[in-house]
């Protein structure tokens, strides 16, 4: 397999690629351990971090505020044990002051155990993207936890070996990080532990998730405790109420202690304020009994007047006390008022609606480039941060980062003003943050940003240069598809997604450009899915044909990252039942599933969507199989028909109706005009597809039919029985030509070799068969498996054969001989279904262990293990590219796996391109004309007078061979199976390369300059 990839225009300086051959895994040499590394992908956020910036903002920890929680009856007996479940829920609304409290029980519980204590803690928050989902609860409580005690790392690493980031990040995250804290929670090194969690209603993705963990984890481990907050909302009471056996700490039911707290927070705030702005007494007490009477015992509020009046001069004072109602809303709404009477009142509008808007919180120098100031009024960040003031009571900026003073301010302004800020709607302003982040895109990034020249190292070694060119690009680098596809979901807002061109120019001219800023910002996998979601956006609108081939080329990157680290690309959910059976179709863009909850689905490969739902059967449907054109797909079902479907309408055709059992088992004949069934009636049925009449009645078994399959030449179909014996049939008469005895038990699977001359049978009876189709007999029997044999299947070649069994492994057997060659072992169940890659050099299996494994046909090696599945696996299929793999499970769901082979020149690339933040993406540029890898047996260095070991100047390599260098200066990383064993395998005649590598292959590289470093 070839694939040639090519960005033409201004980013152009990688233009070809082409690999013939096999890449196989490639591992990346790093000079920190595998340890700071796992550690720095688990990274999130600092929860410490995050508490110290909380506690900065909020004008410090006062331990008044909060001491009252230690003398609470409720929190002594969580605390002393006294009670039979160890979650504290502390809930009320907003501003109540929810959060400081737990930053103080933190201090408190520190303070009580010492700076070895395992308290672990997280605070969420909903107007940041990156804090806002149940994922990132999980790896900042996990991050704590391993920093403080670093062999709970091991429970980390034992899946992060396999996946790296993307155990993080991937659809199956959650899934991986709850079992990673189970399993911590459950480490007999961890005495004791306390688990806090911040504000559940401003986890807004996956609460449910989150709760349910927290309602069933906080009972199951003696030594943990749990303290969790939140707003009121009866979605969180439901879930909680149902494990937290004596009433929570209501903060509306403890109003008494804490309107005594907000009092003395009041004292020191007002203290405070009159030693800054030096009060008079007069005026200090006249302020404090002004808060006292007005705060409502809200914390929030308080800070929010104190915050006003600090801004204000002390000789008025008194009089700008009026302008502050009680109560959160009406303090909002009388600094809403004064933005509309403020002479920046268009821009703070502005500023409040991106803010509204944005997925994190962003830097002035982000937020400059998303505003729109009518003749360039400022350009300077003290002028914004003057405009940011005005907007004082609903924002906040602290180290130029500018964010909402409180969730309930959001939501203030959506709920109350949301036609001032946003008059055209939510899609509109999403349109304009995509279409400003273009812009500044266009105008900031550009080949080699960061002046690094050498690029020779990992981008974490990357320092930004003065003034950093990526300061105000860098939001909009990592969220514009983000904005794109918001501005599409709003369905008052009429999206034009290519206007003017513009998404196409900035893939051809830009492309690659954004590739290297986003390794600088550490983002490269936020690409990946900006990219994955860009295609679907572009697919679902039709967009132009140029843009189709830009985005499914810059796409082709992002596939061949997954199938380098077997990611599941697509989980495709809709059924409500177990998926008995999956069938690709001969083009490999669809792909059918049977499910036991009676229906078929037809799903679109590329986006995962469900394309039709075919119903009409009254029973479990336990097989699919399309036709050879894809027009047609047939569904048998224990409701003893067989339906033939319209894939393009999902209608009905016919319904084959003859059988008085279920039906097991179907096959379409090669050119499509006739369909095999088999029923547990024992009989085997040939349908006429054209008219829907039955052809053949097939009667000589006496027992189920478990398995049928046409012979190569369509002249000939074999059924497997339950009553042990394998019947040969002759389509032309629909006679039996041949009964095979010899198994014991039944036999469950059959195929043909792919001459034909041959057939193998599996069994209960612990054997496989292989018959002479010409005399019946049997040929050999294939001994070794302890268990039952689920399925077989032939190589290619048909020199080899697999099975599968449910003693947990997997055999491949030499026919020639009828000896087993290679026995996989891995499995911890059994193997249900095998099926050979189309190139014969993998063997993928299925299990009831949850897992399907891909093996090294040659060696038996264990190339990968899809995880993913919650339940066994039970049917799996290569598509015809042998690219993707599907895969059908008793957890309702198909999964798409991305497999590819590595045949290819981009899955090196991806190497350089797309190996989650870990490199600097500079080496794209190192003009590189044509990779050509071709596969050769033996290795002869071009000339050997022109070896340049590395002290020469010029092109050469690295002392460990693992860098091509210049002048000594790592240029261009080399994966390990690329490197030369020896130095006399490595050439340079002028500026053309030569490389011999240990994996057989030698590598050309033509450089189009004699020092690419030059002009970068």
């Amino acid at each position: 397999m070839a694939t040639t990839i090519s960005f033409n225009g201004i980013n152009s300086g990688f233009q070809t690629g082409v690999m013939n051959g096999n890449v196989g895994n490639i591992t990346f040499v790093q000079s920190e351990t595998v340890n700071q590394a796992c550690l720095r992908d688990l990274r999130i956020t600092d929860p410490n971090d995050d508490k110290k910036r909380i506690t900065e903002t909020n004008g410090g920890l006062i331990k008044d505020s909060y001491c009252w929680i230690l003398d609470n009856e409720e929190f002594k007996q969580w605390q002393n044990n006294q009670r039979s479940n160890r979650l504290l829920w502390i809930r009320g609304d907003p501003g109540k002051g929810k959060t400081m409290l737990l930053c103080g029980i933190i201090d408190e519980l520190t303070r009580l155990h010492g700076s070895a204590a395992n308290i672990s803690f997280f605070f969420c928050q909903a107007t940041d993207v990156r804090i806002n989902n149940a994922t990132s609860v999980l790896r900042g409580l996990i991050y704590l936890l391993v920093d403080k005690n670093p062999s709970l790392l091991s429970h980390v690493r034992a899946r992060y070996d396999k996946a790296g980031k993307a155990l993080f990040e991937d659809i199956n995250a959650w899934s991986a990080l709850s079992t990673t804290l189970m399993n911590i929670l459950k480490d007999p090194s961890l005495n004791s532990a306390y688990l806090i969690i911040d504000a559940l209603d401003e986890c807004t993705y996956d609460l449910r998730l989150l709760l349910d963990l927290v309602s069933q984890e906080s009972s199951a481990h003696p030594q943990v405790k749990w303290i969790v907050s939140s707003r009121i909302w009866p979605e969180i009471i439901e879930r909680l109420d149902i494990v937290t056996q004596v009433a929570p700490i209501s903060l509306e039911l403890n109003d008494a202690s804490v309107s005594g707290s907000v009092n003395k927070y009041i004292r020191y705030k007002v203290n405070a304020l009159a030693k800054v702005k030096k009060y008079k007494d007069d005026t200090r007490e006249t302020i404090y009994r002004y808060l006292l009477s007005n705060s409502q015992g809200t914390f929030l509020w308080v800070a929010l007047v104190c915050q006003n009046l600090d801004l204000t001069l002390p000789r008025h004072a008194i009089r700008k006390l009026e302008v502050f109602p009680p109560g959160l809303d009406d303090l909002y709404g009388r600094m809403m008022d004064q933005v509309r009477r403020s002479d920046d009142a268009e821009v703070c509008k502005q500023i409040l609606a991106i803010m509204s808007t944005v997925y994190r919180p962003i830097t002035l120098s982000e937020l400059t480039s998303l505003v729109e100031v009518p003749n360039n009024d400022f350009d300077d960040h003290e002028a914004l941060s003057e405009i940011i003031a005005v907007c004082g009571s609903f924002l906040t900026l602290r180290e130029d980062i500018v964010t909402f003073i409180h969730q309930s301010a959001k939501d203030f302004l959506l709920r109350e003003a949301l036609n001032e800020i946003l008059p055209r709607g939510i899609g509109a302003e999403h349109h304009m943050i995509f279409s400003r982040s273009l812009e500044v895109m266009f105008k900031t990034l550009r080949r080699d940003i960061f002046n690094i020249k050498f690029p020779g190292f990992p981008a974490k070694d990357v320092r930004s240069p003065s003034p950093n060119p990526l300061a105000a690009a860098g939001y909009s680098c990592v969220y514009w598809v983000d904005h794109l596809q918001g501005s599409e979901r709003d369905e008052t807002y009429e999206l034009s997604l290519n206007e003017r061109g513009i998404v196409d120019k900035f893939l051809q001219q830009k492309y690659l450009h954004w590739l290297e800023a986003l390794s600088i910002l550490g983002s490269v996998s936020n690409g990946i899915r900006a990219i994955q979601r860009l295609l679907l956006l572009i697919q679902e609108q039709a967009e132009s044909q140029s843009l189709m081939g830009r985005a499914q080329d810059a796409s082709r990157f992002i596939r061949i990252w997954d199938s380098a680290t077997g990611q599941s690309v697509s989980t495709l959910e809709g059924h409500s039942e177990e998926v008995t059976s999956v069938s690709w179709s001969s083009d490999g863009s669809r792909l059918a599933s049977a499910s036991y909850d009676e229906t078929v689905r037809i799903w679109d490969a590329a986006t995962g969507q469900s394309v039709s739902i075919l119903k009409g059967h009254s029973q479990w449907v336990t097989s699919v199989s399309w036709s050879q054109d894809g027009t047609r797909l047939a569904s048998a079902s224990y409701d003893e028909t067989v339906r033939i479907w319209d894939t393009a309408t999902g209608q009905n055709i016919s319904t084959l109706e003859g059988h008085s059992n279920w039906v097991n088992s179907i096959s379409w004949s090669h050119d499509g005009s006739q369909l095999a069934s088999a029923s547990n009636d024992a009989t085997v049925r040939i349908w006429d597809t054209a008219t829907s009449q039955r052809v053949s009645n097939l009667k000589r078994h006496s027992d189920w039919i478990l398995s049928i399959a046409w012979s190569p030449d369509g002249s000939r179909l074999a059924s497997g029985s339950n009553d042990t014996t394998i019947k040969i049939w002759e389509k032309a008469t629909g006679h039996s030509i041949l009964t095979l005895k010899g198994h014991s038990s039944r036999v469950n699977s059959i195929t043909w070799s792919p001459d034909g001359s041959q057939i193998a049978s599996a069994s209960w009876d612990k054997t496989v068969r292989i018959w002479d189709v010409a005399t019946g007999q049997s040929v050999s029997t294939l001994e070794g498996h302890s268990d039952e044999i689920n399925s077989i299947t032939w190589s290619e070649d048909g020199m080899q054969l697999a099975s599968a069994s449910n003693d947990k492994t997997v055999r491949i057997w030499d026919l020639a001989t009828g000896r087993s060659v290679l026995t996989l072992k891995g499995h911890s169940d059994g193997v249900n279904s095998i099926a050979w890659s189309p190139d014969g050099s993998q063997l993928a299996s299925a299990s009831h262990d949850k897992t399907v494994r891909i093996w090294d046909a040659r060696t038996g090696e264990s190339v990968s293990t899809l995880e993913g599945h919650s339940d066994g696996v039970h049917s799996i299929v290569w598509s015809q590219d042998g690219v993707q793999l599907a895969s059908a499970s008793d957890d309702k769901t198909v999964r798409i796996w991305d497999l590819a082979t590595g045949q290819s020149m981009p899955t090196l690339l991806s190497s350089y391109f797309l190996q989650l933040d870990k490199f600097n993406f500079n080496h794209l540029y190192t003009s590189m004309g044509m990779f050509d890898i071709g596969s050769i047996a033996s290795v002869t260095p071009l000339s050997h007078d022109s070896i340049l070991s590395p002290e020469h100047y010029g092109y050469g390599l690295s002392h460990d061979s693992s860098w091509i260098t210049y002048d000594g200066v790592n240029l261009l990383w080399l994966p390990a199976e690329y490197r030369p064993k020896y130095s006399s395998r490595f050439a340079i005649p002028a500026t053309d390369l030569a490389i011999g590598c240990t994996s057989g292959h030698i590598i050309f590289l033509a450089l189009t300059e004699r020092s690419p470093i030059i002009g970068l």
